[in-house]
């Protein structure tokens, strides 16, 4: 009587251990950058992690990107006192007028990433500072404007208003963003892998 051995194929593992640790670092880093306190000026505090969310998008790409600042917000939401000035728990994910802008995080990450990738390898300046300021600024204030706004009870429009303070200290970011990130990519080039459709 014979016996069939059945041999399993290797699982694959959805990211490998470098992605793993680029991912963390990088939710480290956000995290890092809330150490130096917010500046409140208005309901929603200005702090250095949003130029955290810009790196990431424009170093890692938009899954490595956007999954570094999705382990940063969970960590976040369970409690960890990991936003500028101590903060975290469910609460500021919800209430909070900063909520919005919590999740346009995730957003604003993911278009610069995927903005980024495509003017790679050249990673022209000008075009990059576009490409972070609609990701870094214009798709984190998409979400985060109507949401405060919510959470505040007043109209949109004056809501926009209290946002105009957040543009000259985002877009210094924005810069500093582009500068290290040539920088990164030319060092690295294949920091931010190049989509590849399956083969047979």
């Amino acid at each position: 009587m014979t016996e069939t051995v059945r041999v399993s194929a290797p699982t694959r593992r959805l990211l490998p251990a470098r992605d793993l640790a680029q991912i963390a670092i990088f939710a480290a880093l956000i995290a890092a950058l809330g150490l130096a306190g917010p500046l409140n000026i208005g309901p929603v505090p200005i702090t250095l992690q949003s130029l955290g969310v810009m790196f990431a998008g424009a170093i890692l790409g938009p899954r490595k990107g956007t999954l570094a600042v999705l382990l940063f917000l969970i960590l976040t939401a369970v409690g960890l006192p990991l936003l500028a000035g101590a903060r975290g728990g469910i609460g500021v994910f919800t209430v909070s007028p900063a909520a919005g802008y919590l999740y346009g995080w995730l957003f604003g990450a993911f278009v610069t990433g995927y903005l980024t990738a495509r003017l790679l390898p050249k990673y022209p300046f000008w075009l990059a500072l576009g490409a972070t300021i609609l990701g870094g600024i214009v798709a984190v204030y998409l979400i985060g404007i109507p949401v405060m706004a919510l959470n505040l009870g007043l109209p949109l429009w004056t809501t926009l208003g209290l946002n105009i303070a957040f543009i000259p200290g985002d877009l210094i970011k924005v810069v500093v963003t582009v500068l290290v990130a040539r920088q990164v990519h030319k060092a690295y080039p294949g920091l931010i892998a190049k989509g590849r459709r399956p083969q047979a």
